[in-house]
């Protein structure tokens, strides 16, 4: 396995743990259970964000272009109608 493969694969690992707290502290009770799940999930985020910055430089992922105003309007009205 090569670093780019480590790399994208660490991504989409953080990716899928992100997705896991959002659940789990949906449905959390507790709140010391609640706000560790919280305190987990911001750590994952900043690491997250540090690699994506480490994969973007080595050229490992290539993000999408940037949206135009227009698409970005349309996805607010589809968005604010329900």
């Amino acid at each position: 396995m090569n670093e780019k493969d480590i790399v994208n694969d660490y991504l989409s690992g953080l990716k899928s743990s992100l997705t896991g707290y959002a659940t789990a502290i949906g449905e959390t009770e507790n709140t010391q259970l609640r706000q560790t799940l919280q305190q987990m999930r911001n750590q994952d985020e900043q690491r997250q964000f540090a690699i994506y910055q480490v994969a973007k430089q080595k050229g490992y992922y290539q993000p999408a272009d940037p949206a135009n105003a227009n698409e970005i309007t349309n996805v607010r009205n589809q968005v604010s109608q329900g």
